[in-house]
């Protein structure tokens, strides 16, 4: 473990590769070697590599694909779904939520409603605590930028989010790409019913959100994201 952590760290060290790590977590998307080449004004060669070096501790992933215009298949990088955690010095939370979440989960009803009620206090606590870094008045923000915070945050929760604001309707899009419970929630669906509110809590703390509604979810066969909808947005 301290030798993949060293590694890990060594990667992540360069300012360019880490940026490149995030564009390509941003994009939900296959980005090839020529992408990366002419958005960060780098030689293709030099793109290649930082690729391979985040590919090689597990951050992303690769695979080839023919084009459609003969000759060689092209490379496609898109985001691993590998956990990758750095903790000093070390601590196992992880192992200790899992027990306790399913130690919640087979309580039955009671059980699911304190899942819920855990879900929403953390996603507030969450937005509180950033807002708080930063020494803003959320009171002083617009909807704008209050929907710019929750995607701050969301992605600090490694939500990987896109989030679409209508400012005519007051109606926002949000949908999550990587689920923070997903290796628990496919052997327990009531987890799902936490990460709700989890996304509500963190909407609630900017909003008075009268409903959060699930158009899909990545559990459902072809679906790459969760996506909800805020049906009104007003100011708590």
């Amino acid at each position: 473990m301290e030798q993949q952590t060293l590694k890990i760290t060594g990667v992540l060290s360069d300012p360019t590769r880490f940026s490149i790590y995030q564009y390509v977590a941003r994009q939900h998307r296959d980005i090839t070697v020529q992408e990366i080449a002419d958005t960060f004004k780098i030689h293709a060669n030099v793109a290649r590599l930082h690729l391979t070096k985040l590919e090689d501790v597990n951050m992303l992933i690769s695979d080839t694909k023919k084009t459609g215009k003969g000759g060689r298949p092209s490379r496609y990088y898109n985001l691993s779904q590998e956990v990758v955690s750095l903790q000093f010095p070390y601590r196992d939370y992880q192992r200790l939520s899992e027990i306790a979440i399913k130690t919640l989960c087979s309580l039955g009803e009671a059980g699911a409603k304190a899942l819920v009620e855990t879900g929403e206090t953390f996603g507030r606590e969450s937005a509180r605590d950033f807002v708080g870094s930063l020494d803003q008045n959320i009171d002083q923000l617009s909807p704008k930028e209050k929907v710019k915070y929750i995607e701050k945050i969301a992605l600090n929760q490694g939500l990987n989010p896109e989030i679409f604001y209508d400012e005519e309707k007051n109606e926002m899009t949000f949908r999550i790409y990587n689920c923070t419970y997903k290796e628990l929630v496919m052997n327990n669906r009531a987890i799902c019913g936490m990460h709700h509110a989890l996304i509500q809590g963190i909407i609630n703390y900017f909003f008075d959100c009268t409903v959060l509604e699930q158009e899909s979810s990545m559990l459902e066969k072809n679906e790459m994201a969760c996506t909800y909808t805020t049906v009104v947005l007003s100011q708590p």
